[in-house]
Parts: C-alpha cells; sequence; structure tokens
C-alpha cells in the first residue's frame, strides 16, 4: 500500500523543521559551513526525504524500516542541536519543540502501519 507523502502530516511538519534548521545554521560561525552546519542541514533533510522515499515502497515493512530512518535522522539532528547550544550559544528552545513534537508524531505513525 502506497501512501502519498504529501499529504503525510509528518512530512509536511518535517519540512518545517528543515527550514528552521537552516535558518538557524545562519547563525552559526561561517568556518563551521563544512562541519556542523553541513552535518546539521543534512540530517534535517534527511527526515522528510526517508518519509517520502519510505512512502512509495511496495510494503508497510518497507515504510516502517524508512520512518525507523526518519525518526533516527531527528535524533541526530537533536543532538547537533543541542551542540550548537553548547558550542555557539544559540538558542534552540522552539527548534527542540517542534523535533520533540515530530519524533512523537513519526513514533505515532509507525504504530498505525505496524
Amino acid at each position: 500500500m502506497q501512501h502519498n507523502f504529501r499529504e503525510l502530516k509528518i512530512w509536511q511538519d518535517a519540512l518545517k523543521v528543515v527550514k528552521s534548521t537552516y535558518e538557524l545554521c545562519k547563525k552559526l560561525p561561517s568556518d563551521e559551513k563544512f562541519g556542523l552546519i553541513n552535518q546539521m542541514q543534512r540530517c534535517s533533510v534527511s527526515i522528510p526525504s526517508n518519509i517520502a522515499e519510505g512512502s512509495g515502497r511496495s510494503s508497510e515493512k518497507d515504510f516502517v524500516r524508512f520512518i525507523n530512518m526518519a525518526v533516527s535522522s531527528s535524533y541526530e539532528l537533536e543532538t547537533q542541536l543541542i551542540l550548537a547550544k553548547e558550542l555557539f550559544d544559540i538558542k534552540i528552545d522552539k527548534e527542540l519543540e517542534d523535533i520533540h513534537t515530530l519524533q512523537k508524531m513519526i513514533r505515532g505513525f509507525k504504530k498505525t502501519l505496524e
């Protein structure tokens, strides 16, 4: 069973996380362009990308595998946000709240597939 990823709230909210991550990255020092900034942007993009890719798979089991990768990327991003706060004193409260909400939503969606 395939899902239209564009209609999934988790995908829509994941796009918002990507946008806020890119905005936050603008506040980081430019010498982090190939370090933390690159890593944060890549794993934020990975969240909606894995949801989209999984939605096109032919089985729910495959979709769950991609959902697991999406939530794993969200934990990776959460860690990097905490690092940005610790290293550069960047305020991340709203971003963390959004990621925690998204993580809960993704886990809930996953339960509907299993």
